[in-house]
Protein backbone atom coordinates (compact mmCIF):
# COMPACT_ATOMS: atom_id res chain seq x y z
CA UNK A 1 0.00 0.00 0.00
CA UNK A 2 0.96 3.47 -0.45
CA UNK A 3 1.28 6.34 2.29
CA UNK A 4 -1.80 7.43 0.89
CA UNK A 5 -3.96 4.71 0.81
CA UNK A 6 -2.41 3.37 3.73
CA UNK A 7 -4.07 6.71 5.69
CA UNK A 8 -7.36 6.19 3.55
CA UNK A 9 -7.55 2.85 5.26
CA UNK A 10 -7.19 4.33 8.83
CA UNK A 11 -9.88 6.38 7.74
CA UNK A 12 -11.87 3.90 6.46
CA UNK A 13 -12.19 -0.28 6.17
CA UNK A 14 -9.79 -2.87 6.47
CA UNK A 15 -9.54 -5.92 4.65
CA UNK A 16 -7.92 -8.71 5.81
CA UNK A 17 -5.73 -11.16 4.21
CA UNK A 18 -8.16 -13.62 4.16
CA UNK A 19 -10.63 -11.55 3.60
CA UNK A 20 -9.12 -9.89 0.13
CA UNK A 21 -7.99 -13.18 -0.97
CA UNK A 22 -11.92 -14.59 -0.93
CA UNK A 23 -12.98 -11.54 -2.56
CA UNK A 24 -10.07 -12.19 -5.16
CA UNK A 25 -11.62 -15.87 -5.43
CA UNK A 26 -15.33 -14.46 -6.18
CA UNK A 27 -14.29 -11.94 -8.20
CA UNK A 28 -12.17 -14.32 -10.31
CA UNK A 29 -15.45 -16.97 -10.51
CA UNK A 30 -17.14 -13.59 -12.02
CA UNK A 31 -14.70 -13.35 -14.57
CA UNK A 32 -14.62 -9.86 -14.77
CA UNK A 33 -11.86 -7.78 -13.41
CA UNK A 34 -13.58 -3.88 -13.57
CA UNK A 35 -15.64 -5.11 -10.48
CA UNK A 36 -14.67 -4.04 -7.01
CA UNK A 37 -16.35 -4.54 -3.42
CA UNK A 38 -18.58 -1.89 -2.45
CA UNK A 39 -19.04 -1.39 1.42
CA UNK A 40 -21.98 0.94 2.39
CA UNK A 41 -24.31 1.61 5.37
CA UNK A 42 -27.94 1.40 4.73
CA UNK A 43 -31.09 2.46 7.26
CA UNK A 44 -32.53 -0.85 8.36
CA UNK A 45 -32.39 -3.80 10.11
CA UNK A 46 -33.77 -4.30 13.62
CA UNK A 47 -30.91 -2.59 15.14
CA UNK A 48 -31.33 0.63 13.05
CA UNK A 49 -28.73 0.41 10.03
CA UNK A 50 -27.01 -2.73 7.88
CA UNK A 51 -24.42 -3.32 6.23
CA UNK A 52 -24.00 -3.88 2.29
CA UNK A 53 -21.51 -5.72 0.69
CA UNK A 54 -21.85 -5.50 -3.08
CA UNK A 55 -19.59 -5.96 -6.19
CA UNK A 56 -19.92 -2.52 -8.34
CA UNK A 57 -17.80 -1.58 -11.35
CA UNK A 58 -18.23 2.14 -10.73
CA UNK A 59 -16.60 4.23 -8.24
CA UNK A 60 -18.61 7.98 -7.58
CA UNK A 61 -17.46 11.39 -6.79
CA UNK A 62 -16.19 11.20 -3.12
CA UNK A 63 -15.84 7.85 -2.87
CA UNK A 64 -13.03 6.22 -0.53
CA UNK A 65 -11.35 3.74 -2.80
CA UNK A 66 -8.49 1.88 -1.17
CA UNK A 67 -6.36 -1.35 -2.23
CA UNK A 68 -5.75 -4.60 -0.55
CA UNK A 69 -3.62 -7.22 -1.53
CA UNK A 70 -0.62 -8.40 -4.01
CA UNK A 71 -0.41 -6.89 -7.63
CA UNK A 72 -1.56 -10.32 -9.03
CA UNK A 73 -4.35 -10.62 -6.49
CA UNK A 74 -5.45 -7.17 -5.45
CA UNK A 75 -8.88 -5.82 -4.72
CA UNK A 76 -10.42 -2.65 -4.32
CA UNK A 77 -13.05 -1.60 -1.66
CA UNK A 78 -14.93 1.05 -2.52
CA UNK A 79 -16.38 3.33 0.31
CA UNK A 80 -19.33 6.03 -0.45
CA UNK A 81 -19.12 9.61 1.89
CA UNK A 82 -22.37 8.95 3.59
CA UNK A 83 -21.18 5.40 4.60
CA UNK A 84 -17.95 6.82 5.84
CA UNK A 85 -18.02 7.79 8.97
CA UNK A 86 -20.02 5.04 10.32
CA UNK A 87 -16.76 2.64 8.62
CA UNK A 88 -14.03 4.46 9.93
CA UNK A 89 -11.41 1.62 11.23
CA UNK A 90 -13.49 -1.16 10.72
CA UNK A 91 -12.25 -4.56 9.83
CA UNK A 92 -13.80 -6.65 7.20
CA UNK A 93 -12.59 -10.36 7.57
CA UNK A 94 -13.57 -13.73 6.14
CA UNK A 95 -15.23 -16.44 8.38
CA UNK A 96 -15.10 -19.91 7.47
CA UNK A 97 -15.85 -22.59 10.64
CA UNK A 98 -18.10 -24.97 11.13
CA UNK A 99 -20.21 -22.27 13.25
CA UNK A 100 -20.07 -19.33 10.89
CA UNK A 101 -19.14 -19.17 7.22
CA UNK A 102 -18.91 -14.88 5.41
CA UNK A 103 -17.88 -12.07 6.06
CA UNK A 104 -17.63 -10.03 9.06
CA UNK A 105 -17.44 -6.49 9.97
CA UNK A 106 -15.37 -5.30 13.21
CA UNK A 107 -16.78 -2.09 13.72
CA UNK A 108 -15.62 0.05 16.55
CA UNK A 109 -18.45 2.72 15.70
CA UNK A 110 -21.51 0.37 16.17
CA UNK A 111 -22.57 0.62 19.84
CA UNK A 112 -24.92 -2.41 19.51
CA UNK A 113 -25.98 -5.18 17.47
CA UNK A 114 -29.21 -7.41 17.02
CA UNK A 115 -28.23 -10.76 17.57
CA UNK A 116 -28.16 -12.10 14.03
CA UNK A 117 -25.25 -9.50 13.63
CA UNK A 118 -26.85 -8.36 10.24
CA UNK A 119 -27.67 -4.96 11.60
CA UNK A 120 -25.73 -2.48 14.03
CA UNK A 121 -26.61 0.73 15.92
Amino acid sequence: MTATQSEQAQKTVVLTDVAAQKVRGLLDQEGRDDLRLRVAVQPGGCSGLRYQLFFDERALDGDVVTEFGTDAGAVEVVVDRMSAPYLTGATIDFADRIDAQGFTIDNPNASGSCACGDSFH
